[in-house]
């Protein structure tokens, strides 16, 4: 710990608690974790924690109205409130945004890896967790801080953080601020008098500013709260520390008492006070404020042991890796367990999303002894495919339902599991699972799931979604093929991470292609979305499916691209066993098919015309969805589920 942080971190806080407020200490061990801090092992970090804890009480900190709360524990024991916090002021911003409070992390963006993204994100969740009134950080942190207060105006939140930002300490060297990576640009609170005398001796002490070119200022020097063009450290460290306390007085080497630093610093540029004396009296006052932390930590047999594991950990350039692999554990590695990912929720599901899973599930119980399926509400919520946690829940029970209706006797075999509720199990595992995802992944890795997405939300849910295959820990995996590419992302982590007791196995990939092609599939980009021809939803109705069906893609003897020919497998022979050609005697009479390969023959060679075709397939998926929104009817849940979904469309348009 540098003096910043130790000294003149304790004379803020002081500040702050003789103006009567109350200091909560925010131990940020899960930040600490997120930005790699002692080859991030979060026992190390806590350690470390403890070491501050030491330092400031030695300090002379004020801890009458001071509160230590440590985030791991505090967001574990509170995971619910926090997280659904966080991902909130995570989807309203663009990732863009969230990396230009990367100085936090002391990276630039482009370095960033994914964990980094949700490093701003947590600090900013952390000021409403709290209800913090005032931030009181350095200068360094303000990107953040601004966060905040952005994000006040998105949620409509009247009474904004005051942002109370102190000054960063000149590194002696002649840097901007002091950095841990240069030991002699500052003064840390372990230094012997020796150390101190060596640093202060050869720092750097100017009496006129530097002329410079026309250059333009880096991103620290950008960071002064006063315009400062002599940057002089001996002199910062005697205004910001020697000078921070009440009644201060600063001895020069010559035995001259000042009692301002306005009346130092003036002596000094006239030359009235030499470098030597300055820098003497510097040497002293400094080695006086560390003095008693020195002898705390002598003295103390708690305080000593933990400095002694500290000093073992700054040795030590090669952590011993990880002991065990942490994640949520839903279940035993032994169990035979398939895994099918429902869509992204949302307030209008298309029919082909229902016949996807339940072909998807149909397959999975053939192989597997145990079969999940597993609804990703909460990253449905990051995504901002639903803005409320209600209409997430709404949209959740919908689905089932939906399921539920159309093959009761199959979902009565499966396992179905919200991703809030089997986070919630243990928030600790699942979260550091996913802060340990993003540190393996580059911010760029992720966002190459999906180019387009340029939102931070997309980064956090690809990490979610891969902390969720961990979690379930299934031999396969059962999905849509839009969702291929995130499932690739979670092999690659597991394929990457290595031998670790707890990693479970790269699963087998399952993707559903075939039964993901639009009514229009000539249509790209927008205007296949905005199309509201091109897909079937649940809530359609006969006219509806009738229109769509009319107008839907259907060449004579394509069997390659034919939506209807898909439907009429996917929704009449993988649900009734057989299909229906109904036409009239003359045009052949009725013809039922048994199997998908004998249609296909048909259609291919034109013995089923897309005239045929096209209303038998009509039929059999208006009777899906008179099935569904008959069995909604009959369920108050889901009927609630509905209207409140219907609403939430409405007030869009």
């Amino acid at each position: 710990m540098h003096i910043a942080q130790g000294v003149f971190k304790a004379a803020n806080v002081n500040k702050c608690i003789q103006a009567g407020g109350v200091f909560i200490f925010w131990v940020a061990d899960w930040f600490a974790l997120m930005n790699d801090k002692m080859g991030g092992d979060l026992e190390k970090i806590q350690i470390v924690g403890k070491y501050f804890i030491e330092v400031w009480r030695a300090a002379g900190m004020d801890m009458s109205r001071v509160k230590f709360a440590w985030a791991a524990d505090e967001i574990t024991k509170h995971a619910d409130t926090y997280w659904l916090q966080a991902l909130d002021i995570c989807r309203r911003f663009t990732t863009a945004r969230i990396k230009k409070c990367g100085q936090i992390m002391g990276r630039n963006e482009a370095s960033l890896t994914a964990a980094q993204i949700l490093y701003p994100i947590m600090q900013c969740t952390d000021i409403f967790f709290l209800k913090a009134n005032v931030c009181q950080l350095g200068v360094d942190q303000r990107k953040v801080n601004m966060l905040a207060r952005e994000y006040c105006d998105f949620a409509n939140i009247k009474l904004k953080p005051v942002i109370l930002s102190h000054h960063m300490i000149y590194g002696l060297t002649g840097d901007p601020k002091m950095s841990k990576s240069k030991p002699d640009s500052a003064i840390f609170m372990e230094d012997t008098p020796e150390d101190v005398r060596r640093k202060i001796q050869q720092a750097y002490c100017p009496r006129t500013p530097e002329t410079k070119a026309n250059v333009e200022k880096s991103e620290e020097e950008t960071l002064q709260l006063v315009e400062d063009p002599l940057m002089n450290p001996c002199l910062d460290y005697l205004k910001n520390i020697i000078f921070a306390y009440p009644n201060s007085t600063f001895t020069t080497g010559d035995g001259r008492v000042y009692t301002s630093f306005a009346t130092t610093r003036d002596d000094f540029i006239a030359g009235v006070l030499s470098e030597e004396s300055l820098k003497e009296g510097l040497i002293n006052a400094v080695n006086a404020l560390l003095q008693p932390v020195r002898d705390h930590f002598n003295t103390d047999s708690n305080a000593k042991e933990i400095l002694e594991m500290v000093k073992l950990f700054k040795k030590d350039d090669h952590p011993a890796p990880p002991k065990s692999f942490r994640r949520l554990t839903l279940f035993a590695e032994s169990e035979n367990l398939g895994a099918v990912f429902a869509p992204v929720l949302s307030a209008r599901f298309k029919l082909s999303s229902v016949l996807s899973v339940l072909a998807n599930l149909k397959s999975a119980l053939k192989s597997h002894s145990t079969v999940v399926l597993w609804l990703p509400d909460w990253r449905s919520f990051v995504l901002n495919s639903l803005t409320d946690v209600k209409l997430i829940d709404a949209a959740a029970t919908l689905f089932v339902e939906a399921l539920q209706a159309l093959a009761p006797e199959l979902l009565s075999r499966v396992l179905v599991l919200r991703e809030s509720e089997a986070m919630l199990k243990d928030p600790g595992n699942y979260w550091i699972s996913v802060i340990n995802v993003g540190r393996k992944f580059s911010v760029n890795r992720v966002q190459q799931i999906d180019e387009a997405n340029d939102q931070a939300g997309h980064i956090i849910g690809c990490l979610m979604h891969v902390a969720d295959v961990l979690s379930i820990g299934a031999k396969s995996i059962y999905c849509s093929s839009n969702e291929t590419a995130l499932h690739e992302l979670a092999a690659e982590y597991i394929s990457q991470t290595g031998a670790l007791p707890n990693l479970p196995v790269v699963p087998t990939l399952v993707s559903s292609a075939a039964l993901e092609v639009p009514l229009k599939p000539h249509l790209q980009g927008e205007a296949a979305k905005e199309d509201a021809e091109n897909e079937l939803f649940l809530d359609d109705t006969a006219a509806d499916v009738k229109r769509k069906i009319k107008r839907a893609f259907c060449e004579p003897g394509n069997t390659e691209v034919c939506p209807p020919l898909t439907l009429a497998d996917c929704a009449g022979l993988a649900l009734a066993g057989s299909f229906l050609v109904s036409r009239k005697p003359e045009n052949g009479g009725d013809q039922k098919f048994e199997t998908f390969s004998d249609l296909r023959s048909a259609f291919a060679s034109g013995a089923v015309h897309p005239g045929d075709l096209k209303p038998s397939v009509s039929k059999v998926v208006e009777d899906l969805v008179s099935k569904i929104s008959s069995h909604f009817e009959g369920r108050q849940h889901a009927k609630q589920a509905a209207d409140l979904l219907a609403k939430s469309l409405k007030k869009k348009k």
